[in-house]
Formats: C-alpha cells, sequence, structure tokens
C-alpha cells in the first residue's frame, strides 16, 4: 500500500491533460493523502457471470427487421480492433414501437439527430392541440449504439425509451471513433448524447409572460437545428427508463458554444426510472438536468471535461450511491447547481438531495462545488477528496445559507450538509454574498461533518477505514426513495458488487477486471 500526498497516481501512468471543454449546454457562468491499493482494492471483484471474450466479430448477414415503416438501413460494415460489424442505421424518427435487437456482429448507428416519436406537447391529452404519438423504443441488453458529429438521440414527449441492460451485458452508447480503436483514455467529445424530454415542471420559461411551473412554462434543448422541446406540469410524466447503461465520448458542439451531456434530462417526470448510468469522458458535462424530477441510483461519472453533476430550472433530484472521478488536470467543478437562470427566487425552485456520494476532484480550479441561484441543496454520507489546492465548498449568496422554510419541503429549505467529508487544502472559500467562515458555520451545524478529513479510499473509490468510521445520517428521513445506508460513500464492502460487470476501466480508474477497456468494445458469446 502506498500514500501519496496530494497527488494521484493510478496503474502505473498518470494523465497530464490540459484544458477543459466548452461551455455546457445551458448552464450559467462557468486534498489529502489518497490510499491506492495495487490492484481494485476493497477485495477481490465478482466476475461477470457471461464475460466478454477475445474472438474477432464477423458481421451479420443483415440488418433486423423493425416495426417501424422505415426500418433500419444496411450502410454496409465497420471495422476496428474487436472485428466487422454489419452497421444498421436508426431512421431520422421512430413512429411506431420498435426493438432493436441484441444481433452478434450488429452495431446500430445514430446517423445526424434520430427522434423517438413526434413532440406530444406539453399536456398528456389533446388539450394544447397536439396529439400523442406514444412510440416506445426498446434496447435488449448487450446492443451498441454508435454515433458520430452532431448525432445524438432526442426522446420527445410523450414517447418513451426502454433501454435496459444487464450487470453483464450493459447498454452502451459511443462514438464511431471507439469502434474503429482510435480513441485513447482522454478523447471526448466525438457525438451529441441522450436527451430525454418531459412533461414535468420547469422555469426559465421560453415564452414570454408564461408562469414557471406550469404547463405553459417550455424550454429548449439547446443547440438543436429543430426545437427539441421539453416542459409541463405534468408531474407523475414517463420518458420511460434507462438502466446498465455506459454513454461514452459525448458532448458533441451542436451549434455556436452549445454542446450536450451523456445524458440529459429535461422535464422528466417521476415515472422515469434511471438507475445503473456510467458517462465516461463527455467533453461537457457528465449529466445535467433541467427541472422536472430526477431519481437516480448508481450513477458513475469518470472524466467529464466541464461538471460532473449540473442541475438546473428548477429540478427535483434524488440521487443515491454517486461516484464522480475527473481525470487529472482536466475538468471543472463537481456540482453545478442553480434554480434558474435568471438569478431569482421564482419556482419551482431546485431541490437536489445527495447520498452516498464519492467525489474526486482533480483539477487546480476556483472549487469542487458551487450552488447559487436559489438552489436548494442537501448533501449526506459522502467524501470530498481535492488534491490540487481546490477549495471544496462554494455556496454563493447568503439566501442559500440562511434562507428558512416557509413550510414546503418542496419550495423552500437552506443549503444542508451531514455526515459529509472534506478532504480538501481548503475546504471553503469566500463566495458572491457569503464568506469562507459564514459557509463553514453552516456546514459545521450539520450532524457529523468533518472539514479536516484524511481519506483512505482504495483505489481512488472504494471506502477505507476512515470512511467507514464516519456515523451515518438517517436519509430516509428526507424520502423513501433513499435507503439508510451502512456507511458513508458511493463503495464500500457491503455494497462493492454494484460496479461490476457493466462498467468499463480507463488509465483514470478501473472498476473490475472482468471488463474490456472504455477504448474498446466488449464481445459477447
Amino acid at each position: 500500500m502506498k500514500t501519496l500526498h496530494r497527488s494521484l497516481i493510478i496503474g502505473t501512468s498518470a494523465l497530464a491533460l490540459a484544458g477543459c471543454g466548452a461551455d455546457e449546454i445551458v448552464s450559467p457562468g462557468t486534498g489529502g493523502d489518497v490510499i491506492i491499493n495495487p490492484g481494485n482494492g476493497g477485495g477481490s471483484p465478482t466476475p461477470t457471470p457471461t464475460p466478454p471474450t477475445t474472438e474477432k466479430v464477423t458481421p451479420a448477414a443483415g440488418c433486423p427487421t423493425i416495426s417501424d415503416p422505415k426500418g433500419l438501413k444496411d450502410d454496409k460494415t465497420i471495422s476496428g480492433p474487436t472485428g466487422e460489424y454489419r452497421v444498421c442505421t436508426m431512421p431520422e424518427r421512430f413512429t411506431a414501437s420498435s426493438t432493436l435487437p441484441y444481433i452478434k456482429g450488429v452495431l446500430y448507428r445514430i446517423n445526424g439527430r434520430v427522434d423517438v416519436g413526434t413532440d406530444g406537447g406539453p399536456a398528456a391529452d389533446d388539450s394544447d392541440g397536439v396529439a400523442d404519438t406514444n412510440v416506445e423504443l426498446t434496447i435488449e441488453p448487450g446492443v451498441i449504439v454508435f454515433a458520430s458529429g452532431s448525432s445524438f438521440l432526442n426522446v420527445n414527449r410523450g414517447n418513451t425509451i426502454e433501454a435496459n441492460g444487464t450487470a453483464d451485458r450493459p447498454i452502451i452508447f459511443t462514438s464511431r471513433d471507439n469502434v474503429q480503436g482510435l480513441n485513447t483514455d482522454s478523447s471526448s467529445g466525438q457525438w451529441g448524447g441522450v436527451v430525454l424530454s418531459g412533461r414535468a415542471p420547469v422555469t426559465d420559461c421560453i415564452a414570454s409572460g408564461a408562469t414557471p411551473g406550469t404547463v405553459n412554462c417550455q424550454r429548449q434543448v439547446e443547440g438543436a437545428a429543430d426545437p427539441a422541446i421539453f416542459g409541463g406540469e405534468t408531474v407523475d410524466d414517463s420518458s420511460g427508463s434507462m438502466s446498465y447503461v455506459q454513454i461514452r465520448y459525448s458532448g458533441f458542439v451542436l451549434s455556436g458554444d452549445s454542446e450536450l451531456q451523456s445524458l440529459t434530462t429535461g422535464g422528466t417526470g417521476t415515472g422515469t426510472e434511471l438507475d445503473h448510468i456510467m458517462s465516461f469522458n463527455s467533453s461537457d458535462d457528465g449529466v445535467e438536468f433541467f427541472g422536472g424530477f430526477v431519481n437516480l441510483k448508481n450513477l458513475i461519472v469518470v472524466g467529464a471535461e466541464d461538471d460532473g453533476l449540473d442541475t438546473d430550472t428548477g429540478v427535483k433530484a434524488n440521487m443515491q450511491y454517486v461516484l464522480v472521478v475527473q481525470r487529472p488536470g482536466a475538468g471543472d467543478t463537481i456540482i453545478e447547481a442553480d434554480s434558474d437562470n435568471a438569478f431569482n427566487d421564482s419556482t419551482p425552485r431546485q431541490q437536489t438531495r445527495i447520498s452516498n456520494a464519492t467525489f474526486v476532484h482533480q483539477n487546480a480550479l476556483d472549487q469542487a462545488i458551487r450552488i447559487r441561484g436559489f438552489a436548494d441543496y442537501s448533501i449526506a454520507n459522502s467524501v470530498l477528496v481535492s488534491n490540487q489546492g481546490t477549495a471544496c465548498l462554494r455556496v454563493d449568496g447568503q439566501e442559500e445559507l440562511f434562507r428558512a422554510a416557509n413550510g414546503s419541503i418542496d419550495e423552500a429549505g437552506p443549503v444542508t450538509f451531514d455526515s459529509f467529508a472534506l478532504d480538501c487544502d481548503t475546504p471553503f472559500r469566500d463566495s458572491s454574498g457569503a464568506t469562507a467562515a459564514e459557509i463553514e458555520s453552516v456546514f459545521d451545524n450539520g450532524a457529523n461533518n468533518n472539514s479536516n478529513f484524511t481519506n483512505t479510499l482504495q483505489a481512488l473509490f472504494v471506502n477505507g477505514s476512515n470512511e467507514n468510521g464516519v456515523p451515518v445520517f438517517d436519509v430516509t428521513t428526507w424520502s423513501d426513495f433513499f435507503e439508510n445506508p451502512a456507511h458513508i460513500g458511493a463503495v464500500y464492502d457491503e455494497n462493492r458488487d454494484w460496479v461490476n460487470g457493466w462498467t468499463c476501466n480507463s488509465s483514470t480508474i478501473s472498476f473490475d477486471n472482468s471488463v474490456t477497456a472504455c477504448t474498446s468494445l466488449p464481445v459477447y458469446d
């Protein structure tokens, strides 16, 4: 075991990476000892039930027939280090519910913007004059989808995606260069990403005079050549489900300085189900949630070149078991949070609650976490390591720190921290409207917080003795979405296996000896 002061060495090499990604699609503005065991740490990983093989793939004879009337276009083949594949290009718009089956030797291609259904408008009935198409796109476990340039997948309001992989056969969205074996562990920004557009309430309405949070308040995915609209007032709206999904090398600039993330949600409702999502090397944010509701467990963000988690425009987000690790020298904040772009106290105001996060910030910047714009934010049972002299916490505005709840937990409440361990050279920094001392005072008022923590993380992400020694805050008091964990942090002995099987490895972080490198593709029997 080696103890390294203010530096992280992963495997046998360290990446020295310069520069950050372009501005996020619509977002405004913008230490300690790390103990690393050889190998993966935290005990031996559980073997994947059906590990990828090393044989070369040969192309399928043709593309499968799907229900959509335009069907899949046979675009010949593409070759890379893992073999040769039949390329089956999706239609520009799915107009009928369809399934993309797993077939060995087939890759599915997104060419340009691919829509699931047509926009059904902000209301779930025909009161807005727009009829739903109710198209559902199903993607089977093991399917690999690739794209390049400005291509992205957009699930329109009133339509759904069912992209549910398994622990041993994840669904992978990636880039053409990844298929061809051209990528390194610092490649990024090679295609757009995945967008889920729903009908739940949002702020920052595009229509002048519209009231935030109502059916008339809608927003547009910026950068899209044709409008991609989200928002409404249907709290329980569903955009479908995604689980055991990797999204690699995303973040292509669509127009100007607007680019997508690996996963973007806009106004998704409580009926949308998300878990086991991995973002790898997005040139913008790892994930960004605009308004609506997001309930997400088991989230991994590796190598995002802007923010790891970006939450905005009144989103109500619950997240548990969250691992965010930057590449050394790349990336902006771990968290950027705003309630709305106008920086006023309009409602619905953001309320994000995170439990059991492990945050590893590896760039010399102003702060690792920035909360502003009247966002209500709670972090519990988590650990943050920042090893480049960067301050851990910035909270802009005294209204963030000292606003008293007005009786509605959904619309008011201060920033809170409980069982949160900070290992940074500078725990707090002066912010706009709040001093470092004021932020420290609020932090110290929480239960079991420690701003002078020495982390003992193994392999960069697995709890050591110090993490396991921090008392747990009971997050079931927040909502029944959360479970009461055994320890703080994203990964500890009792839940060690959740990162195994469906992830990919890189020089930034390695999860499981049974899975492939992120620069390669898995091949299944």
